[in-house]
């Protein structure tokens, strides 16, 4: 068994919302549920019961209570949830209005900026006023090229109190990567910044959004924010208007909440799409509002008194994650820049400076956190931490390691997996349990997560496929522009009728810890044995020669070869001395079976901008394909580097 880095004191579990939240479900039902465990199978044994206790215990704001919970847990897709209710998401985030903050805004080399709950609720209201008159309904598309800034989230929240749909595209996309998500949906309006800070430099978007515009003949209107100058050309912008302008005249005291039911479309969020057209998927305002709900109060123990943040762009769906904490009246810190300027102590600082309670990166920041030498618990007062989150790739033995010794030692470490495919989590924290090495904690209450064999059979302590095996309320609503539903099932549920299929390969063990080795498509399979990149990218880049690492099945004589890409820290080489340590730290740590058959240096290792690796886009080249949407890459050249490599033709 793993090794328990960190246990919840006692007192911390009895305070927690958690222990509050199964109280509440014992005196409700008449239960004893004893532990997490027994609530986590009572609530998905009894799914209907647990969301409405859900819904109760985190106090939605309706004005039509629903006429049933769920009709079919077993209808996937198709199941009907919370049937007759009415919301409003919006209502829901800006239900607190006084003067605590509800918004820290950092920009690289920017001054903070704060603004209150009551300072939120005026700017969206005005904004909300500003779009009714600009002609904006219910079901019409909004869209922001914006960086992670206020009028974003002001943005959305107003767009979100007339029903309408929100969509985001951080601006570090490339053209041809914003289009291939804007054209799909046609949005209407059209939010974008100036420009954005990143690594010591100002970056115009004006030039890109230009080229956009041209393709995008549905956006009525073009609202910019200055933002990286105070007084932005605008003039070569059609259809521009600034900010300022745009809300001059409007009203903030006339705020509606439309009053839309549960599977109302909110947001419309993308795959990577690396591998083709990214698919448009559009989740629905109760479905995300409870989920979130679920996951920042019971699972983060998010309250009031905390101050979170994530470090994330606006395209990613840890963005609509954190500003659901608006919802809990949390103070939200939202962050532009890169995470390493001026120096690898920069997200550190902004943790003391703005007393940040649960702090949630990337595996990727993390690890890099650690090449850097940076050691937190000596250079910050970190007193107020007590939650790290981090999620995009399995967080590696070592990483944990490195937080414990090197961040803060009584810190509750929660690695958090799921997807922008359900804008929630599968496996995910959890206060009142032990930190075991190199685990997810646990799966979230109320997914039905299991894993399964290759007979779709479900197993325990093996690895398998990740799949969920009961309907949950955020699953998507339909892929946008999929009338028939063909794409949306084929995403999921070809494999597996009536159960999700995730594309995760992953081990729940006995004490329903999870790890997760990698996605189950980029799995390697040489002689038909099984196994996760993840496996290898735990050894190998422990390995202080190594900076990063990429590792892909080479289809070879009827079977399948293990290449590994290696980056090498600078001034070392990959001679045949290290290629030996290499070898035979995978064979003493994994088997023989996960040793390369090639171990080949490359200079750069491909991301998205969500700062995943691309396995199957290598893949795909080194077999002679094309990778042809890379403008959802952070470093879409690196992919030149994999193309006609002699050493993989023998």
């Amino acid at each position: 068994m793993a090794e328990i880095l960190w246990t919840p004191a006692e007192n911390k579990i009895a305070s927690s919302q958690m222990q509050a939240f199964r109280m509440y479900v014992n005196e409700k039902h008449n239960l004893d549920l004893t532990d997490y465990h027994n609530l986590y199978e009572w609530s998905v044994e009894f799914i209907s019961e647990f969301w409405k206790a859900v819904w109760e215990f985190t106090d939605i704001i309706h004005s039509t209570p629903p006429s049933q919970i769920v009709d079919d847990i077993h209808k996937m897709p198709g199941a009907k949830w919370f049937e007759d209710a009415r919301l409003n998401f919006a209502e829901n985030l800006l239900r607190f209005r006084d003067d605590r903050t509800a918004i820290c805004f950092k920009g690289e080399g920017q001054p903070i900026r704060k603004l209150s709950y009551a300072d939120l609720y005026s700017e969206v209201s005005m904004l909300a006023s500003a779009l009714r008159n600009a002609g904006v309904q219910k079901g019409d598309r909004i869209a922001g090229f914006m960086p992670n800034m206020p009028e974003a989230v002001i943005a959305m929240l107003a767009a979100a109190s007339i029903g309408a749909i929100w969509s985001s595209s951080s601006p570090d996309f490339g053209i041809k990567g914003v289009l291939d998500r804007f054209t799909q949906i046609e949005p209407k309006i059209l939010f974008s910044a100036n420009g954005y800070f990143y690594n010591g430099k100002s970056f115009n978007s004006l030039e890109k959004l230009e080229t956009i515009l041209e393709k995008l003949p549905s956006v009525q209107k073009v609202v910019i924010i200055p933002y990286s100058e105070k007084k932005p050309d605008i003039s070569s912008i059609q259809k521009g208007e600034l900010y300022a302008h745009f809300i001059d005249g409007a009203s903030d005291k006339s705020l509606v909440f439309e009053q839309l039911p549960f599977n109302h479309p909110l947001y419309i969020m993308y795959s990577s799409g690396t591998t083709g057209l990214p698919k448009s998927i559009v989740h629905g305002a109760g479905g995300t509002l409870i989920q979130h709900l679920k996951e920042l109060r019971l699972h983060t123990n998010l309250s009031r008194d905390d101050t979170i943040f994530y470090f994330t762009t606006t395209g990613w769906m840890m963005w609509n994650w954190l500003v659901s904490s608006l919802a809990v009246g949390a103070t939200m810190v939202l962050y532009d820049g890169s995470a390493f300027y001026p120096d690898s102590g920069a997200m550190w600082r902004l943790a003391e400076e703005l007393r940040i309670s649960i702090f949630g990166t990337s595996a990727k920041f993390i690890a890099a956190c650690e090449v850097a030498d940076e050691v937190p618990i000596r250079n910050y007062d970190l007193k107020k931490l007590k939650t790290i989150l981090s999620t995009g790739s399995p967080l590696m033995e070592e990483n944990f390691d490195y937080v414990y010794r090197d961040i803060k030692k009584d810190i509750h470490l929660a690695s958090i997996s799921g997807g922008t495919d359900i804008i929630s989590c599968f496996a995910i924290g959890n206060p009142v349990l032990p930190v075991y090495r190199g685990e997810l904690q646990c799966r979230g209450l109320g997914m039905k997560v299991e894993s399964f064999d290759a007979g779709g059979h479900t197993v325990k302590s093996e690895k398998g496929e990740l799949v969920c095996t009961a309907a949950f309320p955020s699953m998507p609503i339909y892929f946008w522009n999929d009338d028939e539903g063909e794409k949306y099932h084929n995403a999921y549920f070809d494999t597996y009728p009536n159960i999700w299929r995730h594309g995760d390969y992953i081990e729940i063990n006995d004490h329903g810890g999870v790890t997760i080795f990698g996605r189950s498509d980029a799995t390697l399979n040489p002689s038909g044995v099984r196994i996760g990149t993840a496996e290898i990218y735990r050894v190998v880049e422990n390995l202080p020669q190594i900076a990063d690492s990429l590792v892909v099945g080479q289809d070879w004589e009827d079977d399948q070869r293990v290449i590994l890409f290696v980056k090498i820290n600078q001034d070392g080489q990959l001679d045949e001395e290290l290629i030996q340590t290499i070898k035979t730290a995978i064979k003493s740590n994994c088997s023989p079976r996960h040793v390369p058959a090639k171990i080949l240096p490359i200079k750069d290792i491909p991301y998205t901008i969500n700062m995943k690796k691309v396995e199957i886009a290598v893949r795909k080249i080194i077999h002679g394909g094309e990778v042809k949407n890379k403008d959802a890459l952070a470093n879409p050249e690196s992919l030149e580097l994999f193309k006609n490599l002699a050493e993989l033709k023998s």
